[in-house]
């Protein structure tokens, strides 16, 4: 995928940003994979995170335009 899960978008010289450019062919078409199959049932990437999506939540209700989440967060206890 081109950097390791969680990486950060400075110490990867923003190799983490799911459209980034300085990352392998492979990698690039991995993402593509990945970002074809999340898009296509409703979920919402963080940009400058290649793992990071969001369906449902607040991120997801303000980038899609919905007036509400369909859920929020929970308390762990």
């Amino acid at each position: 995928m081109g950097t390791e899960f969680n990486a950060s978008p400075l110490d990867t010289n923003g190799a983490t940003f799911l459209d980034a450019q300085n990352i392998s062919d492979v990698a690039k078409i991995n993402r593509k994979i990945l970002e074809n199959a999340m898009i296509s049932v409703g979920f919402i990437n963080y940009p400058t995170e290649w793992w990071h999506w969001s369906y449902g939540d607040k991120y997801w209700a303000f980038m899609t335009r919905e007036t509400s989440a369909i859920f929020n967060s929970c308390d762990r206890d």
